[in-house]
């Protein structure tokens, strides 16, 4: 049974090309139904970053539905063992993303983060946005 006021971010990047064109995707659940999805086009970028975009934007979206307990779900488990200190971030173009994180993650009360496969449905509705998102900014070039 979920939580009162539970919300689960979930987030996707995608780069085709590593780096090529990019983009960052993410799903907000909250008591178990989708309350909102976005995603965006980055530029050039790698994976990890597009990643981290996500994660970034997602936090800043989230604020809209709760400033309590947040669960951030990613397949990425580069990005969620940087962001849980498991890993050494080593590049500093990625520790610059894990900063804003942090900062971001200040506007609730409790952020936990997790490691999902890429078939959970919510990772896969977020992987079509995104792939939605770079198949649109092909057409417009």
């Amino acid at each position: 049974m979920p939580a009162i006021d539970a919300v689960t971010l979930y987030t996707d990047g995608a780069s085709r090309g590593n780096p090529g064109d990019a983009a960052w995707a993410y799903v907000i659940v909250r008591d178990g139904s989708v309350v909102a999805g976005c995603s965006g086009f980055i530029g050039t970028a790698t994976n990890n970053v597009a990643e981290y975009h996500a994660v970034i934007n997602g936090l800043r979206a989230a604020r809209e539905f709760t400033s309590g307990r947040l669960r951030v779900r990613s397949d990425s488990e580069l990005v969620v063992r940087q962001l849980t200190g498991r890993y050494r971030i080593t590049k500093e173009h990625l520790a610059d993303l894990a900063r804003e994180v942090q900062q971001r993650m200040r506007h609730f009360a409790d952020v936990t983060f997790e490691s999902v496969p890429r078939e959970h449905p919510c990772i896969q509705v977020a992987d079509r946005l995104c792939n939605e998102t770079l198949d649109e900014e092909r057409r417009r070039r």
